[in-house]
């Protein structure tokens, strides 16, 4: 069996989305499933819409979500002798012809079929003419004119196009610049691409793609055409539905496994299994059950997963990617032992790495601010004795701050005070944290460390005094 090629050619007139990032996606899954190769190239030849800026954006999500690449990145504006070489053997082969029809003639030809009740096209005009390159002559394919062209597509079956209704195509332009479907073409046969799985808005052009491939005698790839990505409501996914920047994405504090888990979902299924991690893709990934209908984003689906994706990692698997979004509220931490026992308070209510980092706070910042509301309830003047009693009960506790150390601190308070647990407990908790929310007061205290945590009781101590 041939080693298995795909690729994914992304055009740089902006940043990656959803729908492009799940191409790449399932065609370098493909690859890697059977150890084949995946290649990247850049089709750039839309020069006024294409930046540099667009490309690096592209490369960076790609990076950011692990979809390494083993060839490329290519450019399709590099390889313009690449593309001449092939049509001019499509020339000499006789599978092409120069045309001097402007486009005044070509459209007058489109309406006059209109008006016949015909499919709008070019006429073949030129087609016979045995014309020479000229100043303004463009390159078109000598289609068929009877039979028809197959589309054998893994997802969607045959398709059958009536060669009668396919034109003359230009293959180049007579500024010498390659059309799209000549360079797709050129480019999936030199590299080697024998696999592609792409969008379904791309069907409508397989069929001239697999007549330049007849013409040149090279073998057609697999083809998988596989439903875009819509709404929940069934339209078109646009920025109302969550259709941003795979960036994006990332700022908001998704987990690139957790969108790769997603994405794949939204267009493949395994049975009834809704988590993966991604080295099972990689192992459970086929093409026989990519769907036939189009996928619904929902985003509170993807929060979700996302929450089960931050819950089964590892703390110091996730504090690299919560060190930024702790940056940006102003927090300078290291993925350290500290930071790793405060990921493992959060996790099992964290949505996301912002609301993680937002809950993370609190362990950082020696000033705590009361919320006025917790404040109020909880650190009144007659608490000062309360919080004193825990901060010195503590204090005692020497070198053992475990979970069982300070349950039986909670006990013996109980048992002095006659106060039931949760009344102790909240006011510690907002003398700690600031607020009435925040994760297991055990496992907070022990994260905080005990030094920390007898300090800040003290200072609400004093806060509860200066109520009086």
């Amino acid at each position: 069996m041939n080693t298995i090629i795909t690729r994914f050619p992304p055009s740089p007139t902006g940043y990656l989305h959803i729908g492009g990032a799940r191409t790449a996606l399932f065609n370098w899954l493909w690859a890697r499933k059977n150890a084949g190769r995946f290649v990247l190239r850049i089709e750039d030849t839309d020069e006024a819409r294409s930046t540099k800026a667009s490309v690096d954006a592209i490369l960076e999500s790609m990076e950011w979500l692990g979809i390494d690449w083993d060839d490329g990145p290519y450019f399709q504006t590099r390889r313009h002798d690449i593309y001449s070489e092939h049509i001019d053997r499509l020339l000499e082969q006789g599978h092409a012809y120069y045309c001097d029809c402007t486009a005044e003639a070509v459209n007058a030809m489109r309406e006059e079929a209109k008006a016949k009740g015909l499919k709008p096209m070019y006429n073949g005009k030129c087609r016979n003419r045995g014309l020479k390159k000229g100043e303004n002559t463009v390159v078109r394919l000598k289609t068929p004119d009877t039979g028809v062209t197959i589309v054998d597509d893994i997802v969607k079956g045959s398709t059958v196009f009536q060669n009668a209704e396919i034109d003359d195509f230009i293959i180049q332009r007579s500024s010498g610049m390659a059309m799209y479907n000549l360079a797709v073409v050129v480019d999936d046969i030199t590299m080697g691409i024998n696999t592609i799985i792409r969008g379904d808005d791309h069907l409508v052009n397989t069929p001239k793609q697999i007549l330049i491939y007849q013409a040149l005698g090279a073998p057609l790839p697999v083809f998988g055409h596989v439903p875009m990505v819509l709404g929940s409501d069934k339209a078109r996914l646009s920025k109302r539905h969550g259709a941003m920047s795979v960036g994006e994405y990332k700022k908001m504090g998704f987990l690139a496994d957790a969108l790769i888990n997603y994405l794949v979902r939204l267009g493949w299924s395994h049975g009834d299994q809704e988590f993966f991690e991604r080295r099972e893709l990689i192992e459970k990934f086929d093409l026989e059950h990519l769907g036939r209908s189009a996928g619904m984003f929902d985003m509170d689906k993807l929060y979700a997963l996302n929450a089960k994706h931050i819950q089964k990692k590892k703390p110091i698997e996730l504090g690299d990617d919560l060190l930024p979004h702790l940056a940006d509220l102003g927090i300078d931490a290291q993925n350290d032992a500290f930071t790793q026992g405060v990921i493992e308070t959060l996790q099992p209510r964290s949505k996301t790495l912002v609301e993680m980092a937002q809950g993370a706070v609190f362990y950082y910042r020696d000033d705590i601010e009361f919320e006025a509301k917790a404040a109020k309830k909880f650190l009144k003047p007659e608490t000062q004795d309360l919080l004193n009693k825990c901060a010195d009960a503590f204090d005692g506790l020497g070198e053992d701050f475990s979970q069982g150390a300070q349950e039986e601190v909670f006990k013996q308070i109980m048992e002095e005070t006659g106060l039931g647990f949760g009344k102790i407990a909240q006011p510690l908790r907002v003398a700690v944290t600031g607020t009435t929310v925040s994760p297991g007061i055990f496992e907070m205290f022990i994260a905080l460390g005990k030094e920390k945590t007898v300090q800040r009781i003290r200072k609400a101590a004093q806060f509860c005094a200066a109520q009086g």
